[in-house]
């Protein structure tokens, strides 16, 4: 099916594999397209109504920081003075900025630094973000407003240094990543969102764009093959299993995704269909794990039946699933702390409250981690007994269209015939021309 990825002589396919590979990817390839086409945004997607002219961000860099004492801010209702926490000494005052941005470029201007519980501290140097809003200052007020640090450097810095690492240990592999992490995020931006923002089911467009990007990726990172082919098909069935899973889930868990303010901003505001979005987050989140998995399983069962032409099916599947049970082992633990870690200032709130563990467990968005969590492990478990057969079933076809006239024995002793250069490859070595010696095969 074209060039391969892998490493040394690569096992070429047997016509019958490539034909019955061939009669699943092109349909769904076909299918994915055609879906893309049909539920690709238009210019308007996800468009909201604002109530005014949007502040223009402009940069700037902070010159100099005057700090003044700072004021207690008027109690809100319900509250006496002094219950509310004073603001830290070094927000309060003023900054003298020199744009870099906007209308007045190269000019300087002094702007009060953004006081308040929990407001950012600036120094002098500091590359910042502002908002303009013209015609503030006929009202007496400035028309810059400090808004946050400017990243853009240091985000532009680790974006080199990610790059360069991949590229430095993968090669043109590292490379073909780097362009599928793109084409990932592309679609992500350009389709899913604005597509859902556009008015479209969440769930539908989370299937399609799962599929558009499990293709595009898997066979640009890792080549057009059969064994890459096993991995997509494997991906797919676990995809749809953990799809069906989810959505039994949550109705049985009774959760209709509003678990936080900007949930409830898009139901109430944009009227998007936060249940459909659950279920969309579980299946691009299952996505990025399943390839690895699939991708795994595939590539070691064709690198076992590469070392071992004479492996049955049943062998193929048997050595494939047990390096799959220890890849799932570590990958389950994985998941939970990256949900963990994701969820850590919510637990570390719940646990100040001293809530009963039963209380807290039953609370809509522990419940909504814990069937995100359980879902993906369960189709992520379903991946590995399904990528490795259909991976051992082709492999074993590869191996019997390649195999000679050498006798050795298989496990129960009878005779079977290995291709010569099948030995030589497991054992690397062959014997000198002439002298007799042996020596260290490619």
């Amino acid at each position: 099916m074209g060039a391969d990825h892998s490493h040394g002589p690569a096992v070429p396919a047997s016509r019958g594999a490539v034909i019955a590979t061939l009669a699943v990817i092109v349909p769904l390839a076909l299918a994915t397209l055609a879906a893309l086409v049909w539920l690709w945004p238009g210019d308007s997607a996800g468009a909201v109504p604002e109530a005014g002219p949007a502040p223009e961000r402009v940069t700037g860099t902070i010159a100099a920081i005057t700090l003044k004492p700072c004021q207690e801010e008027p109690p809100p209702d319900g509250q006496t003075p002094g219950q509310q926490p004073m603001p830290d000494p070094a927000t309060c005052g003023d900054a003298a900025v020199e744009l870099t941005g906007g209308p007045q470029q190269g000019e300087s201007i002094t702007v009060a630094l953004p006081s308040g519980p929990g407001a950012q501290v600036f120094s002098a140097g500091d590359d910042i973000v502002l908002l303009h809003t013209p015609g503030d200052e006929k009202l007496g007020a400035s028309p810059y407003q400090i808004s946050d640090h400017d990243r853009s450097l240091p985000l532009g810095l680790l974006g080199a240094a990610f790059a360069l690492a991949v590229i430095a240990f993968g090669r043109w592999r590292g490379v073909s990543a780097l362009a599928g992490l793109a084409i990932t995020f592309v679609l992500l931006l350009m389709f899913v969102i604005p597509a859902i923002l556009e008015g479209h089911q969440p769930l539908l467009v989370a299937v399609v764009g799962a599929a558009a990007i499990m293709l595009t990726v898997l066979y640009l990172t890792h080549g057009f093959s059969v064994r890459t082919s096993m991995a997509v098909m494997g991906t797919l069935l676990s995809l749809s299993l953990t799809g069906v899973l989810a959505l039994a889930a949550i109705g049985i868990a009774h959760l209709n995704g509003i678990t936080d303010e900007s949930s409830f901003n898009l139901d109430m505001s944009l009227q998007i269909n936060t249940q459909g979005l659950l279920l969309a987050s579980i299946i691009i989140g299952s996505l990025g794990v399943l390839d690895d998995v699939t991708v795994t399983q595939a590539v070691t069962v064709a690198e076992l039946a590469h070392a071992n032409p004479g492996y049955s099916v049943r062998q193929l599947y048997r050595a494939g699933a047990r390096v799959g049970r220890a890849h799932i082992a570590s990958v389950i633990n994985t998941i939970i702390l990256a949900y963990a870690g994701a969820s850590l200032p919510l637990l570390l709130l719940i646990s100040v409250g001293r809530q009963p563990l039963g209380e807290i467990v039953n609370t809509p968005v522990i419940v909504q981690e814990i069937v995100r969590s359980v879902v993906g492990t369960i189709g992520l478990i379903a991946a590995v007994p399904i990528t490795t057969a259909l991976a051992a079933f082709t492999a074993t076809r590869r191996a019997a269209g390649t195999d000679h006239h050498e006798t050795g024995h298989d496990e129960s002793g009878h005779d079977r015939h290995v291709p010569r250069s099948a030995r030589h490859r497991r054992t690397g070595y062959g014997r000198a021309r002439g002298n007799g010696e042996l020596t260290r095969g490619p």
